[in-house]
């Protein structure tokens, strides 16, 4: 603790005593950079001295603050996709000047269009940082009419998936669990509809996308391996309209417009599948009862109450529903699991220099299954409930620096799981595991400063603190290797008593070297706390796995990740190319002793076995931003390893995610203003599992159970995963009469039906009992062709 203080108060005094001090003779222009169509505020737009490198960019919210020396200035905006501007300005005293930017096919005669292309990925501190445009993101051929978020970043390097119908993705060798997906700053813990097939982002409602892989801010804490922050748009303030569009296996309506116009502003956009209600029409009755569907409702508002300040409520509300029907007419099985998020944010600008944002943030995710008839009918439900609220700063406090800091509070709520019986004829009991209660604590501090014109540096310091609550009886476990442990020393605590504490500082620092105008190198070091874990044995995750918090028992993961990278554009920023090294050492990782129940276990941490974990590789990635012919090319060599006692004879092991070539190649043609073509293909190598390598034989050979005998963790891998997919774009006749816009999408998914591998298992030969055969089991395993038609209006 003391060396925790000492640390914060050097870097307290750095930022504050920085060679930065204002002179009487500078003033400071701020403001808000919006898109001129719509009112939205644009993320990331630059602001420069035209002629020098002095600028910043606007934040999450489109606000900027520049301070300059006193006298005349050309200040040029601008955003990628959009017509630049150019404002002259006579800085006597400080100027709040907002500016409305026009996309580049919607020039207006004031507008100056000058020749500057942004080049924000050599001259910005990020790095291991990436930002979809939903337009990028829509070129991308869909899965069955399904534009989807999860799906895009999965084709940028760093990434993999995890297998069709699974939920989650990787990140630079990490588990699913490791990734903080964020829809307007609250927490999504599955963020999959369908099993998996697409995500819970409708990307009608969506403005922004941003993958933060490393060198994270310290603003952000929780996980170990990557940010996914995804921001709602906030709703048309100029004009009504409204957007949708029919697929083939759902449909999907957005209406947005301004409750007062350019003061406030309202969107809400819907979405559900009707695979189910097309199986009502059957003539078969069991095929009738069978559901398969998913539905989601993204909503928000925002106010302008006065010239300081903007509130934003927004919300998300989202299920799934699965039922099978066996042959008999009875109700074999069912599952449900849902997402509710709700945030209300209030932006107040303290003066020309302090912009600060408080949140309140509540999200909710549940799941279920059961089996609703006969002897072993029961419902099996767990929770997971999260309160937070957070207060961000940040102070422009001149054009070389920008100090952020802020405090946050979560408040985690676990209903680990209870299962209930149903109807009279069961032979279950009520069941319910202990609620767990935790909080989380965290301050930051972090200071972005120019020293010069090459080199730039960002440093900070973020501090977490957890207490793990009861009331709860916790007991000590008792045991070595992989056998399961025995509990003793059983404790029970009161009602908001602390059962466990943890504190830890998290550093965070970063820097960049411009070795010309078009190429820089960059380095990066985080440090990562992570408090809730998924408790999944399994190499895909589920809807169904278990959350857990970090208790007595299980310690908080931690993650240091240093990170190199080499950035370079060229021919006047048409093409941009980086190169990317990472190492990543993990401590307290999870893994599981042969045979581990996690599915209603009281004594589950007896099951689980406690280790460390590394990741390491290279990321190559080339794009192209102009021209008819966008698009890019991604490629990753990497491994991913743990180690445990007693697991693989004490040796390193690839971890389950483990996987060792990530390629992608994206192509984006448009043709004519009428036709544009896209197509994706990818390549990841199979994931590390376990497989047996010998038998038990019984009965003369009648049954064989395969199993392994040299206790080898993940000695095999399945065949590796490539597919491509292709899509033709056809718009509407452009009629500037009408407002109404349409196109067709026509996509071919898994052009040469692919039979990737989504597990492998063993089993007897039906011909041949003596003999034992592997089976592969693959999701799709033909062509998915689909049309969808989208309109706007």
């Amino acid at each position: 603790m003391k060396s925790f203080i000492r640390l914060t108060a050097v870097l307290t005094f750095l930022l504050m005593t920085a060679p930065v001090i204002q002179a009487q003779d500078k003033f400071t222009v701020s403001g808000t950079v919006r898109d001129a169509a719509n009112g939205e505020g644009l993320i990331g737009a630059i602001v420069q001295v035209q002629g020098q490198t002095t600028g910043t960019t606007t934040n999450e919210y489109g606000f900027y603050s520049l301070t300059l020396p006193k006298g005349r200035h050309t200040l040029v905006y601008s955003y990628l996709g959009y017509v630049n501007q150019l404002r002259p300005v006579n800085l006597q005293a400080p100027q709040k000047i907002d500016i409305q930017l026009s996309a580049e096919d919607v020039q207006i005669e004031e507008v100056v269009v000058t020749s500057t292309r942004p080049d924000q990925n050599v001259r910005s501190m990020e790095m291991g940082v990436a930002r979809l445009e939903m337009k990028t993101i829509k070129s991308v051929p869909p899965l069955l009419g399904e534009v989807d978020v999860i799906r895009a970043i999965q084709l940028l390097p760093g990434v993999s998936t995890v297998g069709e119908g699974a939920s989650g993705f990787n990140v630079r060798g990490g588990g699913v669990d490791q990734n903080l997906i964020l829809l307007d700053e609250a927490p999504v813990y599955n963020s999959s509809h369908l099993l998996g097939f697409f995500s819970v982002f409708n990307p009608d409602a969506v403005k922004d996308v941003k993958l933060i892989k490393g060198g994270i801010p310290a603003q952000y804490g929780g996980r170990l391996s990557s940010i996914l922050d995804v921001r709602m748009k906030e709703g048309n303030s100029k004009r009504f309209a409204a957007s949708g569009g029919i697929g083939t296996v759902s449909s999907r309506l957005t209406l947005e417009g301004p409750i007062q116009k350019d003061k406030s502003s309202f969107i809400i956009a819907g979405r559900r599948s009707y695979g189910d209600l097309f199986l009502k029409l059957s003539p078969n009755d069991i095929q009738r009862n069978n559901q398969l569907y998913f539905y989601d409702l993204s909503t928000k508002v925002n106010f302008t109450p006065g010239p300081k300040d903007r509130i934003y409520l927004s919300g998300y509300f989202g299920n799934d529903a699965f039922r099978f029907v066996s042959g008999d007419g009875e109700d074999s099985f069912k599952m449900r699991w849902g997402n509710r998020t709700g945030t209300i944010r209030w932006n107040h600008l303290f003066s020309d220099k302090l912009f600060a944002n408080f949140t309140g943030i509540y999200s909710d995710y549940d799941y279920m299954l059961g089996v609703p008839t006969g002897p072993q009918a029961f419902e099996w439900t767990s929770r997971i409930f999260n309160y937070s609220g957070k207060a961000d700063f940040s102070y422009y406090l001149n054009a070389n620096n920008t100090i952020t800091f802020g405090v946050s509070a979560i408040r985690y709520r676990f209903h680990p799981g209870e299962a209930q019986p149903l109807g009279s004829e069961t032979i279950f009991n009520r069941y319910a595991l202990d609620h767990q209660h935790a909080v989380e604590y965290a301050a930051y501090l972090d200071n972005e400063q120019k020293i010069g014109e090459r080199l730039s540096f960002q440093y900070g310091l973020r501090f977490s603190m957890y207490n793990f609550l009861g009331s709860q009886t916790v007991y000590e476990y008792v045991g070595e290797g992989t056998d399961r442990k025995v509990p003793t020393n059983g404790r029970t605590y009161g009602k908001g008593e602390t059962i466990a504490s943890y504190t830890n500082p998290e550093p965070r620092f970063s820097l960049r070297y411009a070795l010309s105008e078009s190429s820089s190198v960059k380095a990066s070091y985080n440090r990562m706390a992570q408090y809730v874990h998924l408790i999944s044995n399994t190499t895909a995750a589920s809807p169904l796995d278990v959350w857990s918090p970090t208790t007595k028992n299980i310690k908080p993961e931690l993650a240091d990740q240093v990170a190199l990278g080499y950035f370079r554009n060229f021919k006047e920023n048409m093409f941009e190319t980086s190169v990317e090294v990472f190492y990543k050492d993990m401590q307290n990782q999870i893994d599981y002793i042969p045979g581990a129940e996690t599915l209603l276990n009281q004594e589950m941490e007896a099951d689980l076995i406690y280790g460390d974990g590394r990741a390491y590789g290279v990321e190559l990635y080339v794009k192209k931003n102009t021209g008819r012919l966008t698009g890019w090319v991604s490629y990753t060599l990497s491994r991913s390893e743990r180690l445990f006692e007693g697991l693989n004879r004490n040796k390193w092991y690839p971890a389950k995610y483990d996987r060792r070539h990530i390629g992608s190649v994206v192509g984006m043609y448009d043709l004519n203003k009428r036709w544009s073509f896209s197509g994706t293909f990818s390549y990841t190598t199979g994931v590390a599992t376990t497989f047996p390598n010998a038998r038990y034989e019984i009965d003369g050979g009648a049954i064989t159970v395969p199993h392994n005998t040299d206790e080898s963790r993940n000695n095999f891998r399945v065949p590796p995963y490539h597919r491509l997919d292709l899509s033709a774009t056809l718009q509407g006749r452009k009629n500037d009469q009408r407002r109404w816009k349409g196109e067709w999408v026509f996509s071919i998914y898994n052009v040469y039906a692919r039979r990737n591998p989504f597990t492998i298992y063993f089993r007897q030969n039906k011909n041949d009992p003596t003999r034992t055969e592997a089976v592969r089991l693959s999701i799709f395993g033909s062509i998915l062709p689909s049309v969808t038609y989208n309109f706007k209006f």
